[in-house]
C-alpha cells in the first residue's frame, strides 16, 4: 500500500507503536523518526523505505484472516438426501443454505432460494436435481477484504486448510 511521508504519524498511531518501537524495526534512530513525523527532516528513499515496510508487515499482521472470523461448525448434505430432510436440516440449525459434500469434497450449494425456485419443476427429489455450484474455498490466513469481496457474489465461503474445510463464513 503507497504511503505518504506525511501519514506516517497517523499509520503508527493506528497500529499503536511508539516511535521507538518503529525505529527498532526499521533499524533506524528514534529522533529520525522524530524528525520525520514533525517535518523538519526530508529522509532519504531507502530510509523512508524501511519505515514503510515495517509498517506494511504490522498492517498486515493486524489484518482479520478468515480463520478470525469463520464459525468451525460445519454442516453438510449429501447430494442423494431428499429435499424434505434438507429442509428439516437447515430448520433445525437455523441457516439459509448448505455445502453439499460427496467424498470429502464440496460439489454444491443447496438454499432456500433454490429450494423455492424447485417448487414449480417435475421430479425433483433429492438435492443433487436442483443444487447450485460449490461456493468458493479459500485459506485460513485470507485477508477479510478478499473476502468481503467475495461475499458480493456468494452467500457462503468455505474456509480450508491442506485440503481439509476448516470453516464457514
Amino acid at each position: 500500500m503507497p504511503y505518504e511521508i506525511s501519514e506516517i504519524k497517523s499509520i503508527r498511531k493506528k497500529l499503536g507503536i511508539t516511535q521507538s518501537e518503529l525505529a527498532k524495526q526499521a533499524n533506524i534512530s528514534q529522533s529520525l523518526i522524530a524528525k520525520i513525523e514533525a517535518g523538519i527532516l526530508d529522509p532519504t528513499y531507502s530510509k523512508v523505505r524501511r519505515i514503510f515496510d515495517v509498517l506494511n508487515s504490522l498492517s498486515k499482521a493486524k489484518e482479520i484472516k478468515a480463520k478470525d472470523i469463520m464459525n468451525k461448525k460445519l454442516i453438510f448434505i449429501n447430494p442423494e438426501t431428499k429435499i424434505k430432510n434438507t429442509i428439516k436440516e437447515m430448520r433445525k440449525h437455523g441457516i439459509s443454505q448448505i455445502p453439499v459434500m460427496k467424498n470429502n469434497q464440496c460439489i454444491g450449494l443447496i438454499s432456500e432460494t433454490t429450494i423455492l425456485n424447485s417448487f414449480t419443476k417435475k421430479d425433483i427429489n433429492k438435492v443433487k436435481d436442483i443444487m447450485e455450484d460449490a461456493p468458493p474455498i479459500i485459506a485460513k490466513d485470507t485477508s477479510i477484504e478478499i473476502i468481503s469481496n467475495l461475499l458480493r457474489f456468494y452467500p457462503i465461503v468455505l474456509v480450508s486448510e491442506k485440503g481439509t474445510l476448516q470453516g464457514v463464513i
